[in-house]
């Protein structure tokens, strides 16, 4: 363990371990990518596509490695006994910080299949990683604003088909479907924007999960709802390298796929709207009571330490 390091130095060192490993992995991957991108064909991808899985998997595990090396983290998580790595799995968190990735990553790796994100169209211009993702197949979503949908009309509709393709492919080996319903980062700046009814969640955006469930859903095993706490408060990615996120909680809760919600319309049938909504949202008030419920048990601990310190002080 190197974590008696200087917090620069052990963040100097677990970026470089972090930028080698994908120096590594990721040129097998292009190897791999290149060959169905010219052999386009259902046999060729039903070849190779578990290998390029078993390469992600494997870089993923290099992560957790000099994570374990350069952090002296707590993990503190429920729900992840008795998943099956070969099946399909619809994966739901909030979302709060970059740390969030690799925490998803480093617990769920090869307990269930790789977790395949919908990315924001920008992302692949990263330089290496974006095109990392492109050869794992990651959708790029366009995401634009409804002021934008309405001066160029021919663009809506343009993510649903992004997902309908995504998913087409997903369907033909076990994947998990990975999707942050509030679309982006939690900041304190964004909830009062949209003055949302939860306490620690922005408002959730339920088109993306419904249109995978319209999708895929008869080939989900189950939605795991993922809580991410950080008793410490949310972590920027530095800290996170520099060995400053102490304790991470996590709760995973598997659900059925509802019956109900699944072989509707979502954009074309108000009514099915409504109630995968009105679904969704009580899916996330019980999220917002979990994460309060984190926070109310952690507070006495963190008020001591307070009075402690101020003691010492």
């Amino acid at each position: 363990m190197l974590n008696f390091l200087p917090a620069p130095l052990l963040g100097a060192l677990a970026f470089a371990l972090l930028l080698l490993n994908i120096l590594f992995w990721v040129p097998l991957l292009f190897v791999f990518a290149a060959i169905k991108l010219v052999l386009p064909f259902r046999a060729v991808r039903l070849a190779l596509d578990p290998i390029i899985l078993s390469i992600a998997e494997g870089w993923i595990s290099c992560n957790s490695g000099w994570m374990r090396l350069t952090q002296r983290t707590v993990w503190d998580v429920q729900g992840i006994d008795g998943l099956e790595p070969h099946s399909w799995y619809m994966v739901s968190s909030n979302h709060q910080s970059w740390v969030d990735i690799f925490a998803l990553q480093h617990l769920l790796n090869r307990r269930i299949p790789l977790l395949k994100f919908f990315l924001k169209q920008q992302l692949i211009w990263v330089p290496i990683m974006g095109l990392a993702w492109w050869a794992l197949e990651f959708p790029f979503m366009r995401r634009h604003s409804e002021a934008f949908l309405k001066k160029h009309p021919e663009m809506r509709g343009k993510d649903q088909e992004t997902t309908r393709k995504a998913c087409a492919k997903f369907s033909l080996i076990p994947t998990s479907v990975m999707n942050f319903l509030e679309g982006t980062r939690f900041t304190a700046a964004k909830h009062a924007k949209q003055q949302s009814p939860y306490q620690y969640l922005l408002k959730p955006k339920a088109g993306g999960l419904a249109l995978a469930l319209q999708a895929m859903g008869d080939k989900f095993q189950s939605i795991l709802d993922v809580t991410i706490y950080y008793p410490e408060g949310v972590p920027t990615f530095w800290g996170f390298l520099c060995g400053k996120v102490h304790r991470v909680v996590v709760r995973v809760r598997a659900i059925p796929v509802p019956p109900a919600l699944l072989g509707g319309d979502y954009g074309q049938d108000p009514e099915f709207r409504a109630a995968f909504s009105a679904w969704v949202a009580e899916l996330w008030r019980a999220k917002d009571s979990q994460l309060a419920a984190l926070h109310q048990a952690d507070a006495p601990s963190s008020a001591a330490n307070a009075s402690s310190t101020s003691v010492r002080g």
